[in-house]
């Protein structure tokens, strides 16, 4: 028997994430995208916009907006950069860090569900893996 494609089995596992993560991040007020600004944020702190935006993959003409909306929220602060005072660095708040830490346990919960018919040595391998993939 043929195995399936990598791309039909990823595929189909990141839409099974993104119709359980919807729910979690609507819960917590967020989108997909400003989800993605705080986790790069609490692993990257006080990056510029420029480098936020390419980071999370986001188009930097589109990255203020989204931006605007957490400022907004109390979730970020931007600031002027001290290398390059027409750039912004962006830092996560008190509020931004116990915002993406609630958000984050609840996928992290959400996801031990969803490999919870793997044994332990399993999971860890396959995210091991899948960490070393995505690097490539």
């Amino acid at each position: 028997m043929e195995r399936e494609e990598l791309g039909s089995l990823f595929g189909r596992i990141t839409r099974r994430l993104i119709t359980a993560e919807g729910p979690l991040l609507d819960d917590h007020g967020l989108s997909m995208w400003g989800y993605s600004v705080l986790s790069q944020l609490a692993r990257q702190p006080g990056v510029n916009q420029l480098t936020l935006a390419t980071a999370i993959g986001y188009d930097k003409s589109r990255l203020i907006a989204l931006l605007d909306v957490l400022e907004r929220d109390g979730l970020i602060v931007r600031e002027p950069d001290p290398a390059d005072r027409r750039n912004r660095q962006v830092r996560l708040t008190a509020a931004g860090q116990a915002r993406h830490t609630a958000v984050q346990a609840d996928i992290r919960t959400m996801e031990d569900d969803l490999l919870g018919e793997l044994t332990a040595a399993e999971r860890r391998s396959l995210i091991s893996m899948l960490a070393r993939l995505a690097k490539g």
